[in-house]
């Protein structure tokens, strides 16, 4: 049925329905996201396919997400050395927050206690859990101008404050462009300047203003920010949860790491098929977008049935990936059935497994997550022993569009290799 309505209809499902949170945080729908599908959607899909999120601007920018591995695995050492308990998840958000926002902008937001860092994160952490939550003001219609549940003042408030740092962080861009010329080839450019780039671009199919700026900006954050350190989360409880599979992934790892003697990178990834099983097991226990939210721009037939249009899609990712009838045991956490050698990926195009979506509204930042998840967790596994209190992990889920682990991961981390690697 999944296929059937993402693929066989796709275009009569190629819509994103608007609630409040999205109308809102997207400016009107003017980001690319939540935009209707239609010229300047298409546009937008085509850039971030060639230029913001395609190979060559993702290996450009790699030394930053390297950088900011690196930062987080000597902020665990330190702990290490001295014993003490770590929230994972809040540092791993640390860290992916700031490598989203470094290849975005070139400016960390997070650490350090700072204003554009907590900004992002209460920014990402409201959205997802409005977005995740029934708001009486998207259903009933008398209550559309009603903010009854008060998500509407603090979508406001996180907003304002966001127009407030990016008018900051823009007009900086805008004046070093003025003060240098335009960036030439050769020096290496953020995201927005790709984005500044095409909205002074006379010639440009499509005409960028401040707002789509903004809004893309934000789609970036929320959507890169916030699941890729869930799915790490939930990998790494799995792991420990399963010290079997651990120790497999450990010694993966170190056959071709020379027993540790240097950090895997992304490069080595490909040469790591148990951690891509492990990533791609946890996607289809743990899915972070355990929804895929469309509606019909026109009438269309389903399974017989008759669907008028403007109606509303759900389809549930997150049972999907348990169903029995696709999933050997499929309850339990096993990353062998992704090593049959049935080349089974995470893209769209196996309709029991879509952790990403599928087809043309699918995730275009999927090859960053994957390599972000994937080298993140190869280092932590590489690096550390994690150990929590009472040696299993909570696997409880949390509420929110992005599925949270619904307590935080606290461990001890235990250094397993020579600080000299770190540095």
């Amino acid at each position: 049925m999944a296929k059937e309505v993402l693929k066989t209809n796709e275009i009569s499902f190629s819509d994103r329905p608007q609630t409040l949170a999205t109308d809102y945080l997207s400016y009107g729908s003017k980001d690319f996201s939540f935009a209707p599908y239609g010229p300047y959607w298409k546009f937008m899909k085509k850039l971030c396919m060639s230029q913001l999120l395609g190979g060559q601007t993702l290996d450009i920018l790699e030394p930053i997400r390297r950088d900011e591995v690196n930062t987080f695995l000597r902020f665990m050492y330190e702990k290490a050395k001295v014993g003490l308990s770590v929230d994972v998840g809040s540092e791993l958000i640390r860290m992916t927050n700031n490598v989203i926002s470094r290849m975005l902008m070139s400016e960390r937001c997070s650490g350090d206690g700072s204003e554009s860092g907590e900004l992002v994160r209460k920014l990402i952490r409201d959205f997802a859990e409005v977005s995740g939550k029934f708001n009486l003001s998207d259903y009933i219609w008398f209550c559309k101008n009603l903010d009854l549940q008060g998500f509407g003042k603090r979508l406001k408030e996180v907003r304002d404050r966001f127009d407030e740092m990016m008018k900051r962080i823009i007009d900086e861009h805008e004046c070093e462009r003025r003060n240098k010329g335009k960036l030439k080839d050769g020096i290496v450019k953020d995201l927005l300047d790709i984005l500044l780039d095409i909205s002074e671009d006379e010639k440009s199919e499509m005409k960028l203003t401040r707002e789509n700026i903004k809004a893309f900006i934000m789609d970036i954050f929320a959507a890169g920010t916030d699941t890729s350190a869930i799915t790490i989360q939930w990998a790494l409880s799995e792991l420990i949860n399963n010290p079997t599979i651990l120790q497999k992934a450990v010694q993966e790892i170190e056959s071709i790491t020379s027993n540790n003697k240097k950090l895997i990178q992304e490069s080595d990834i490909p040469n790591l098929p148990y951690l891509q099983s492990i990533v791609k097991e946890t996607l289809r226990l743990h899915p972070t977008g355990p929804l895929i939210i469309r509606q019909s721009n026109q009438e269309c037939t389903i399974g017989g049935y008759k669907i008028p249009s403007k109606t509303r899609l759900f389809v549930n990712v997150w049972a999907i990936g348990r169903d029995s009838k696709y999933w050997e045991n499929a309850l339990e956490f096993r990353p062998e059935r992704f090593m049959c050698g049935d080349d089974m990926d995470v893209r769209g195009q196996h309709y029991q497994l879509l952790p990403f979506g599928s087809g043309r509204r699918g995730c275009p930042g999927t090859t960053l997550a994957l390599k972000v998840v994937g080298t993140t967790l190869g280092v932590m596994i590489q690096c550390f022993d994690w150990n929590v209190f009472g040696g299993n992990v909570d696997m409880e889920e949390g509420i929110g569009i992005t599925l949270p682990r619904a307590h935080p991961l606290i461990c001890s981390p235990v250094a397993r290799i020579n600080s000299d690697l770190l540095m």
